[in-house]
């Protein structure tokens, strides 16, 4: 495993925090000029979007915060002592949507013609942040004997590295969205990148090692509550995203209405 900090005060975090937002946004870019995105549309989802990351921050820093607080009042509230990542992407996604639905008809923007970009733009500045987990030696998993064992430098004995068993899928996923994106021009790639992590974060947390907090008398952990929560968008969005679409092939197809 890599030293987590490099030279001076640059952390292996940091940086590929850093190499995954700008990832994201070369993604945005390249992925919405071959779709033919209006360049009005993605100026909006860049300065949109670098704002919503700002907050998603926040509300990841924000939830963990208080889910800390409420195992363990006697330490206080306090902000900086880890983050959350589901609630994070929820706090970004909802900023991002209320300053659209905010501006969309003064700007005159159309959401759907740039949202089958968005999660491949999430998804894989989500990878090279879980890098950044493995080098920090947070969200580690649980310990083991296996030869997948690595050893963190805050925790005792050799743990499975949950942080790069995701970090692998997220790539997966990547690369999958890409092909439904460039290559099928599918649609519904919210819902497939919804479905598709929640199931997987649901199921990951239970190789998690590190302290997850506890839901429903420790049957679920907080990020399990959220990968639910995300599985619900995620169909839910389907089949609002298919009636959205229909009803806009229909209009389209209207002859326009004429004066008797």
């Amino acid at each position: 495993m890599l030293p987590d900090a490099l030279f001076w005060n640059v952390h292996m975090y940091g940086i590929m925090i850093a190499l995954g937002i700008l990832a994201c946004f070369l993604v945005l870019y390249l992925y919405s000029k071959r779709l033919g995105v209006e360049t009005k549309l993605v100026d909006f989802a860049f300065y949109d979007g670098v704002f919503s990351i700002i907050v998603g921050f926040g509300a990841a820093a924000l939830v963990q915060a208080t889910l800390n607080y409420i195992e363990n009042p006697a330490a206080g509230f306090r902000i900086g002592s880890g983050i959350t990542v589901v609630p994070g992407l929820i706090g970004g996604a909802g900023f991002f949507l209320i300053v659209y639905f905010l501006l969309r008809k003064r700007m005159d923007l159309h959401l759907l013609r740039i949202l089958p970009v968005v999660p491949c733009c999430i998804t894989i500045a989500h990878a090279f942040g879980r890098i950044g987990c493995f080098f920090a030696g947070c969200c580690y998993g649980r310990e083991t004997d296996s030869a997948l064992g690595v050893h963190f430098k805050y925790v005792s004995g050799n743990r499975l590295p949950t942080q790069l068993f995701e970090a692998a899928f997220l790539f997966l996923l990547f690369a999958v969205l890409t092909l439904l994106v460039l290559k099928w021009k599918c649609p519904y790639t919210l819902s497939v990148y919804l479905v598709a992590y929640g199931i997987f974060r649901f199921i990951i947390e239970f190789f998690r090692g590190d302290d997850r907090g506890q839901i429903f008398g420790g049957a679920l952990s907080p990020s399990q509550v959220g990968s639910i929560v995300y599985l619900l968008l995620g169909i839910g969005w389907f089949f609002l995203h298919r009636y959205l679409l229909t009803r806009g092939a229909q209009s389209a197809e209207e002859p326009p209405a004429t004066n008797a």
